[in-house]
């Protein structure tokens, strides 16, 4: 189902989609100014809906970055806990699941993303392991139910004595068989992450880890669940396309489009033109637009507000690509490098590592956008990466060489 042709309740500038992307993300908003608690940490939630995992530990792991580029400072312990510790006093807020990626989200948004509303995962090719060897889901089940929480290299050491044939084939990235089986699961929730362990996932069973009530939701209906997803990254997202709302759960082209064409008939989005945007956009009726957005910010790589490469291009001119797989000499920026946001504007772009041993945090390439006050943005970036290091538990931040920032940056550093 395609949406009906609507007529836009209003046209807005690309500068007001801007404004209003920031206030979503949470960048209109001050900084705490004393310590940082899970009411805050919720409430970030509530504004970008949930966080990307990735194995990629260079400068910060990603799910605690956008914590402090919002937040500033504070203790990823709040992370941790919420997602991965449980107590009757202080309950797991947060669960992993395939949303945009591999994701931490609110612990009740879990039968959402369970529901059939989400376009098949990649692990969906797996099924044809369990096609085989039917017997192999009751195994690993069985084993998880034993022994768990567990990892995959212990749960296939643990199988390993098992009477059922193994057979040995052509792997994805060298995984095993056992740990295939177990993305699949976890990609359809049969299993879930218990904990982690050095950021090791250790698998578990939903009802050990998830309250009754979460369970008790699943199976969601998958078109209430759509709609439902499509809100909260519309809450995320301030004013986006169709295209730009279905991204940020990955959901199927129809299944989105169906979702949105509802939503607007029910009043909960409207459409908007967008000068110089071929397609129309939506929001939920009375988001909120500052009149300007001051402050900084350091973003990863995976922030919510730049993940969407092309939206990012549109809204602020930057065109941003991750360069972890192009080969060194090919590089344009560096390895992970950090867009800065200040005032509103992404000015600047550094490459950053957090030299443990050394205990600095170093920035290889630092990089201006073109007609930014290049002192200002120096000294203001110096005052950020500064604050990143102390959180980080580093002493010292060491300006490179690469980008025409890097001299003025050491200046101010210095």
């Amino acid at each position: 189902m395609h949406p009906s042709p609507v007529a836009p309740v209003d046209t807005v500038s690309v500068d007001v989609v801007r404004r209003a992307a920031l206030a979503a993300q949470g960048f209109a908003d001050p900084r705490p100014s004393g310590p940082v608690t899970r009411r805050h940490l919720t409430r970030v939630l509530e504004r970008v809906q949930l966080l990307q995992l990735d194995s990629v530990n260079v400068a910060v792991r990603a799910h605690y970055m956008p914590l402090y580029s919002r937040l500033g400072p504070y203790d990823p312990a709040l992370v941790d806990d919420a997602a991965w510790a449980h107590s009757a006093r202080r309950p797991r807020l947060l669960v992993e699941a395939w949303a945009h990626e591999a994701s931490l989200l609110p612990i009740a948004d879990w039968p959402l993303l369970m529901s059939g509303a989400k376009r098949s995962g990649w692990w969906r090719h797996y099924q044809q392991l369990v096609d085989q060897d039917p017997g192999i889901v009751d195994d690993v089940l069985a084993a998880v139910k034993e022994l768990g929480p567990i990892g995959a290299g212990a749960l296939e050491k643990a199988l390993g004595g098992s009477s059922r044939p193994r057979r040995r084939g052509a792997t994805w990235w060298e995984r095993s068989e056992i740990k295939r089986v177990c993305e699949l699961l976890f990609g359809i929730g049969q299993l879930t992450t218990g904990t982690r362990v050095h950021f090791q996932r250790l698998y578990d069973l939903p009802e050990r880890v998830l309250p009754p009530e979460v369970l008790a939701a699943h199976p969601a209906d998958p078109q209430e669940s759509a709609r439902a997803l499509v809100l909260r990254a519309a809450t995320a997202l301030g004013i986006a396309t169709e295209p730009q709302l279905r991204d940020y759960y990955r959901l199927g082209p129809q299944t989105s489009r169906q979702a949105v064409a509802e939503l607007v008939e029910a009043g909960e989005l409207e459409p908007v033109a967008v000068v110089g945007w071929r397609h129309l956009a939506y929001r939920r009726p009375g988001i909120r637009v500052p009149r300007r957005v001051t402050g900084r910010a350091l973003l990863c790589p995976f922030d919510p507000l730049v993940w969407e490469r092309e939206r990012t291009e549109q809204l602020f001119g930057f065109r941003y690509r991750i360069e972890i797989y192009v080969p060194e000499p090919n590089r344009e920026f560096g390895y992970y490098v950090f867009p800065f946001l200040l005032d509103g504007q992404l000015v600047a772009r550094v490459d950053l590592k957090a030299d443990r041993a050394a205990g600095v945090l170093r920035v290889p390439g630092a990089f201006a956008e073109p007609g930014v006050d290049v002192p200002r943005v120096a000294a203001e970036l110096a005052g950020e990466l500064r604050t990143m290091a102390t959180w980080l538990g580093l002493d010292d931040v060491v300006a490179g060489e690469r980008g025409g920032l890097a001299a003025p940056l050491g200046t101010a550093l210095r």
